[in-house]
């Protein structure tokens, strides 16, 4: 059981979650938990923004019953949760990697940037979005010294138009990214280097007994909960 710490909206339609409890199952940036939410019959699988020794930040977009739900929640109310599910992003020798988010796809990159850091890497940001009211942790990842770039569609903020229009005008050498389909695909067929691809997918269990969540790739199928969600690109069947 973890005891929610705070749970405020940072953005349209988006929260953020705190959670204080037992994080020793969490190993890599870009994991998620699996959330019981009373009255639903499957939890929620959130990705992990960020975690300390005692607490688990999580964003999340309402987007049905079940995220409103949660939007509702109060400090000091309990949530159930399976922490620490998936495999996370391998971390590579690169020097200047770029993360590629969109959406709600951009809070796994957070820790992530922050190991890269650890590790005397130097990555980019580029954060994709539809419109300014939904832009959230810019200011969060110039803090860590990223270089940041903001697309949003409309033009509104930013840089307009798509992830990959700010990504022909970085210099990188690996990529990492997380996001909807579309826009994962427009990577695919604009990146110049290899990376990593971290799926938002519907799961069942969210640790790989339902199979609900397989996806074909090139080493056969994997589960999305357990085998990914992070996937090579070079193993990915498009």
């Amino acid at each position: 059981m973890y005891k929610i710490i705070e749970n405020k909206k940072i953005a349209r339609s988006v929260y953020k979650m705190r959670l204080e409890g037992d994080t020793s199952k969490i190993t890599a940036a870009g994991q998620f938990i699996n959330i019981k939410l009373d009255g639903y019959f499957l939890r929620r699988p959130i990705s992990i923004c960020d975690y300390d020794e005692t607490a688990i930040t999580i964003i999340y977009k309402v987007v049905g019953e079940g995220t409103e739900y949660m939007s509702t929640l109060t400090e000091g109310e309990e949530l159930d949760c399976l922490v620490g599910l998936g495999n996370g992003y391998t971390l590579k020798d690169a020097e200047n990697p770029v993360l590629i988010g969109g959406g709600v796809g951009v809070p796994p990159l957070y820790n992530l940037a922050k190991k890269l850091i650890e590790k005397g890497q130097k990555p980019s940001v580029i954060l994709g979005f539809n419109t300014e009211d939904e832009v959230f942790l810019e200011d969060e990842f110039r803090a860590l010294g990223c270089n940041t770039v903001v697309t949003t569609v409309d033009g509104s903020h930013g840089v307009k138009g798509f992830v990959t229009d700010a990504l022909k005008n970085i210099d990188y050498d690996y990529f990492y990214t997380c996001g909807p389909m579309p826009m994962f695909r427009a990577i695919e067929g604009a990146a110049t280097t290899d990376g990593q691809f971290s799926f938002e997918e519907r799961m069942g269990c969210g640790f790989g007994a339902c199979m609900g969540c397989s996806c074909k790739t090139k080493n056969g199928y994997k589960r999305i909960c357990k085998d990914g969600p992070v996937l090579e690109r070079g193993e990915i069947v498009w």
